[in-house]
């Protein structure tokens, strides 16, 4: 039976690099922490929190995200980002989600996942897809 801790908290580091900054602008305009990236680092960083609490050979799924990108963070910054467990609903685990820049809100909201045995999952994949 898996351990959830309510108000269980982690947080992750990353720095804007080439590799999560957006480019589209130009070659030589504003390079900024993309919005896609910042969700991956949302989730990573939950994904992180909640698998030190489940069995072996559990893990979990994103299925949902609701937030807003509100801040740029300039290539070279460092972008620090905050999960907190704030709800269990069977499989279903919601999480407050943040990304930092010093004390600037770079983006926020909630993310939920569902736990998943990984092997029973693999299983259905299978079956599905013959």
């Amino acid at each position: 039976m898996p351990d959830y801790r309510i108000n269980a908290t982690r947080t992750e580091v990353v720095e804007v690099g080439d590799g999560n900054a957006i480019s589209f602008l130009g070659e030589h305009g504003p390079r900024v922490l993309s919005t896609p990236n910042m969700i991956l680092y949302m989730e990573q960083t939950c994904r992180n929190l909640l698998l030190e609490m489940l069995d072996p050979g559990h893990d979990s799924l994103g299925t949902h995200v609701n937030v807003s990108h509100s801040a740029a963070a300039p290539l070279g910054s460092t972008v620090t980002f905050h999960a907190e467990l704030i709800a269990v609903n069977k499989r279903r685990v919601d999480f407050r989600v943040a990304a930092m820049l010093g004390n600037k809100v770079v983006g926020e909201g909630t993310h939920q996942r569902g736990v998943i045995d990984v092997t029973r999952f693999a299983d259905k994949l299978k079956e599905e897809n013959l």
